[in-house]
């Protein structure tokens, strides 16, 4: 399993590079917005200092036409490294621009993934990551469930090299329903990874042990 960090705010990144065993961090033009102006490329170099060299870091293209695609990817990849991978939505121009930067070398996390056709297409491109949305195919009535299982499914039977590398998420319970359905790796936000730590119960369980403990050895330590 890898779990990776949706976020650009170098705090966030800073706590939770501590915190979990962290594969990688994953950014797209909405989370860089939540920071507001800033230096993109300055800050997804301070985002590898933070990370190390062997986390990945996920940069997305702006561009939607084949050509600009090719342009976006190529100054990404100028600016951040060999080993960035370069997020292209699935889309027919972005399906084509990915076929030609694999044979190029670049590594491509296939975004924007709403449907099973869009992420078998993907895996046939050469894709090393499939990005699905959850919470965003739920909101539009899709069975993400569905999505991910038959994506999981096709990997298995071709012995594909792709990974899902399921995204969108609100809650704990869908990142649980994504990796029991077959996702390799998901990627959520600060606040997402923050909610499943906020159970009143796991904090009392810890201060019963605590207290236990330092009634009968008056220490708080071993």
């Amino acid at each position: 399993m890898e779990f990776m960090l949706d976020s650009l705010n170098l705090e966030a990144i800073k706590k939770w590079n501590r915190i979990l065993p962290l594969a990688g961090v994953t950014s797209n033009p909405s989370i860089a917005k939540k920071e507001g102006e800033f230096d993109f490329f300055k800050r997804i170099k301070d985002v590898r200092s933070i990370i190390g060299e062997k986390a990945s870091i996920h940069v997305q293209v702006i561009a939607q036409d084949y050509e600009g695609i090719l342009k976006d990817a190529a100054e990404i990849r100028r600016q951040c490294g060999e080993n960035i991978f370069v997020k292209v939505p699935v889309t027919t121009e972005g399906l084509a621009a990915i076929k030609t930067l694999k044979t190029k070398g670049y590594h491509i996390t296939a975004t924007a993934i709403y449907t099973t056709f869009q992420g078998l297409l993907a895996i046939e491109a050469g894709a090393d990551y499939l990005a699905p949305y959850y919470n965003r195919m739920e909101n539009l009535n899709i069975d993400p469930e569905a999505v991910i299982g038959q994506l999981a499914e096709a990997i298995d039977r071709e012995r594909s090299e792709s990974k899902i590398l399921a995204a969108s998420f609100k809650n704990v319970s869908q990142i649980n329903k994504s990796l029991a359905l077959g996702a390799q790796a998901i990627t959520a936000g600060p606040d997402v990874f923050e909610s499943g730590f906020a159970m009143p119960s796991i904090q009392k369980a810890v201060d019963d042990f605590s207290k236990d403990w330092e009634s009968i050895y008056h220490t708080n330590s071993i």
